[in-house]
């Protein structure tokens, strides 16, 4: 009987011995992280990607008790950066930090792309968004955005729409409103989004559709003429503009779209312990505020709705890209 007794205990134990994880498997996926974090902004100092790291990265330091750290890899459209968190250490000590519009376009406009945003990136949430403000020259007879879509369809190929660069959001923004409502734009790329702004305020070119902290300060001191904004509300501090759906324009999600990534294959507990504290941090009042001077309204989308996003988003995109032939430079 004693034996008997003995044999079950035995069998219990290794029953319950197996439901443990092996010593393996707990190294392999770490509850806490164990040495300084790397926020890689694959852009120049000073950007939208670049203030919000570095406002993020304290809060998040101080939240998991290492150092974080933000390194600016710029170049390559940002695929730079983005290639060196795909091939960093799968441990989720390396994160990305950058407008993801750019990350969705960049299969399309890069064929020899060294990496796939949805295969070797991992979301972790979202930031921010950012709407455009869709503007034209004061010397241009348009002063609603019906005005300006007949203007367009009776001078084809006439307008100038000024955009900061081939490839950008804010070139594609356009041209898939173009497809979409028959009208043929001439776009004219400039280096940077406040050269493109320039260029139109001093009525080298008659449209942009460009970011809020860009362009509002124009549309304000009347150098440019607001025509609508992108996104899903009115912005408070112009509520007669009014959205791209209430204009009946296409790309009504169409703007500035920040988020953080991760290596994919990092440990589930640490992606999502990164999740946790993001929603912490973009909820702190002093950031909220920072995103609005940013032009921006606060995102806390987790995982998961980003990855829909951004799979819906390189379709979508893709398909502009393709059909327009626009490659990237």
């Amino acid at each position: 009987m004693i034996r008997s007794f003995c044999t079950l205990a035995a069998a219990a134990w290794l029953a319950g011995a197996a439901l443990l994880p092996s010593p393996a498997q707990a190294q392999a996926q770490p509850q806490s992280f164990t040495r300084a974090v790397r926020i890689v902004v694959p852009y120049a100092p000073g950007g939208s990607s670049d203030i919000l790291a570095r406002l993020i990265a304290p809060k998040l330091q101080e939240a998991i008790g290492q150092a974080v750290v933000v390194e600016n890899k710029p170049g390559g459209s940002g695929n730079i950066g983005a290639d060196a968190v795909a091939k960093a250490a799968k441990d989720g000590h390396t994160l990305l930090l950058l407008d993801v519009g750019t990350l969705a376009l960049a299969p399309s406009l890069f064929p020899d792309l060294t990496f796939d945003p949805q295969k070797d990136l991992a979301p972790v949430g979202m930031i921010m968004f950012a709407p455009y403000v869709l503007a034209v020259s004061p010397t241009l007879p348009a002063k609603s955005v019906a005005e300006l879509i007949a203007y367009a369809k009776a001078n084809p190929g006439k307008v100038a729409v000024a955009n900061s660069g081939i490839g950008g959001m804010n070139h594609v923004t356009p041209i898939r409103i173009g497809k979409a409502l028959g009208v043929e734009w001439k776009n004219v790329p400039y280096r940077g989004g406040a050269a493109a702004t320039r260029a139109v305020v001093a009525g080298e070119s008659q449209v942009i559709f460009n970011g809020v902290s860009g362009s509002l300060q124009f549309v304000k001191n009347g150098q440019l003429v607001g025509l609508a904004v992108s996104g899903p509300a009115r912005l408070p501090s112009v509520p007669d503009l009014p959205t791209f759906d209430e204009a009946k324009l296409p790309a009504g999600d169409a703007g500035t779209w920040q988020g953080l990534m991760v290596t994919a294959g990092s440990p589930p507990a640490l992606v999502a312990r990164l999740d946790a504290e993001l929603r912490k941090i973009v909820a702190m009042p002093d950031i909220a505020q920072k995103i609005g001077e940013l032009g921006g309204t606060v995102k806390a989308d987790g995982p998961e709705s980003f990855k829909v996003w951004l799979a819906a988003n390189v379709k979508t995109l893709g398909e502009v890209v393709r059909e327009n032939g626009i490659k990237g430079e």
